[in-house]
């Protein structure tokens, strides 16, 4: 409905402008036009209050100005903290976000991937997708402008923004070692994201650097969730000798480690450290404040959108991947083991 309560038509903008019905269609499909006409009909549209019809503009063959984003679920700061850059360089190029939810599974990825690709969008980001293999080689084929984040793909040939989680892991795992600890405690990730692993390697190679091997009594599954590393930080603590440190994985994870140092009576960082990955808001709140590796989660979600529009303005565009660093923020849930500790480890 226009303003006047009646339903405006393509027709009345037209005639409102002083101008054709293909002129107007080449204004809302943003085709070329002289700027005195483009003028002219964007003055009428706003002036009759004329909605676009974005299925028509799609059959059409113009822009919808809709991006799809498939996430894997709402319920974490890390999902919201992408979401909100994607969001906001969304709105400063002036296009809506149409938002779909997997809950991790794989049906759904591959069905809600191909419904957004034969629908009202222009492109679609893949928020850490748990099986990409199994549809992104037809999202190529189709040449459907698309992007990954934060997630490797077998062929490496699909657009990708993420951050450089190995050697967030080394820095994490470094930083410990030289504090003294040597029983340091891993809790792994989802296997099916290629973070988790990495996350691992890293964590393993800096070990080697300093002649320690992966004690995987030490190694427990976390799952990137905070109940499941508090179950898995209470086995940690309950071992004969217990780790001095805890590298999380991420700030979830971190989390959960510093519930169940508080449920055994363990004081932190005296008594245990304890290292994150992520830097959420969340992070900065805990007591003790959790020491992080910080990843640029909002920059990484605004990276994507910026890629993702080139790849719909220009679709031949070779395929471009971006890594970004990562760094330490220290706050107060590390410091150097006991004395005692720091002599058995040495003999």
């Amino acid at each position: 409905m226009g303003k006047t309560g009646k339903k405006v038509t393509i027709k009345d903008v037209a005639k409102a402008a002083g101008v054709s019905y293909a002129t107007v269609s080449r204004v809302i499909n943003e085709q070329s036009v002289s700027a005195e006409k483009r003028a002219r009909v964007t003055h009428a549209i706003r002036e009759l209050g004329y909605v676009v019809n974005t299925s028509a503009r799609s059959l059409a063959g113009g822009n919808t100005r809709i991006v799809g984003v498939l996430a894997p679920h709402l319920g974490n700061e890390y999902v919201s903290q992408i979401l909100q850059g994607i969001d906001t360089a969304l709105r400063e190029h002036d296009y809506d976000l149409m938002l779909y939810t997997t809950q991790q599974r794989a049906d759904k990825e591959a069905r809600y991937t191909q419904a957004l690709a034969n629908g009202m969008i222009d492109g679609v980001l893949l928020l850490v997708p748990f099986y990409p293999d199994k549809y992104l080689a037809t999202l190529r084929g189709q040449r459907f402008p698309h992007v990954v984040i934060d997630q490797n793909e077998n062929t490496g040939s699909s657009p990708k923004v993420t951050a450089n989680n190995y050697q967030g892991a080394q820095a994490a795992t470094r930083y410990l070692l030289e504090l003294g600890h040597r029983r340091i405690g891993f809790l792994q990730g989802i296997p099916e994201i290629a973070s988790t692993h990495e996350r691992f390697l890293g964590y393993q190679q800096v070990l080697a650097e300093y002649g320690l091997e992966v004690d995987m009594q030490l190694v427990k599954e976390g799952h990137f969730d905070q109940q499941r590393s508090f179950a898995a930080a209470t086995k940690l603590l309950a071992l004969p000798e217990p780790p001095t440190a805890i590298f999380a994985t991420n700030d979830a994870s971190g989390i959960g480690v510093l519930q169940a140092a508080r449920h055994a009576d363990v004081r932190v960082p005296k008594d245990l450290s304890i290292i994150g990955f992520d830097d959420v808001p969340r992070a900065s709140h805990t007591y003790p404040a959790l020491t992080t590796v910080h990843q640029p989660l909002i920059e990484m979600g605004k990276t994507a959108v910026s890629l993702l529009l080139h790849y719909i303005a220009h679709p031949e565009r070779a395929v471009q991947h971006i890594t970004f660093d990562t760094h330490i923020v220290v706050r107060d849930t590390c410091a150097p083991p006991q004395i005692q500790e720091v002599i058995s480890a040495d003999n």
